[in-house]
């Protein structure tokens, strides 16, 4: 089941995006750095983003939340799933709502340069790499991300 997501949806998707950052990025960002995530930090941004109105869906399996897609005008900026929920189809199925939901014809994602699964996943669903790369930091964190770009509609 692919909802809304809530204010009270916040200490789940907290949950999913530090337990997928850490069994992500293993090996590609500093362990140091993936051992300190805090599932309450992060709940607590993601409330007040959904709290101004930032649009999140959320993916239900047994009634529990287990992963999650934040989005906005012509950009996907999150997508993450449980680890023990990966290829079972519930990323495309959250990515497919993700994509029918976003206004204009066309929108951008940006992923970690070294994310191999994440890039391999992005291009089965029709995105592309479009030569555009930067610098992003995170909690002191520098990565190299690279962007995909794909027609919606």
């Amino acid at each position: 089941m692919i909802r809304s997501a809530t204010v009270a949806d916040a200490p789940a998707i907290g949950e999913v995006h530090v337990r997928s950052w850490q069994a992500t990025y293993a090996g590609l960002i500093s362990a140091d750095f993936l051992a300190g995530l805090s599932a309450e930090s992060r709940a607590a941004s993601w409330a007040r983003r959904i709290g101004d109105g930032v649009p999140v869906l959320v993916t239900e399996a047994d009634g529990a939340v287990v992963g999650f897609a934040s989005y906005g005008p012509g950009q996907l900026y999150a997508l993450y799933l449980l680890p023990e929920h990966w290829g079972r189809g519930l990323g495309r199925e959250l990515h497919d709502r993700v994509v029918e939901e976003l206004p204009g014809d066309r929108a951008i994602l940006w992923v970690l340069a070294t994310n191999d699964r994440a890039k391999a996943f992005y291009l089965r669903q029709g995105w592309v790499d479009d030569g555009e790369a930067t610098t992003e930091t995170i909690d002191g964190v520098t990565l190299d991300v690279v962007r995909f770009s794909r027609r919606l509609r």
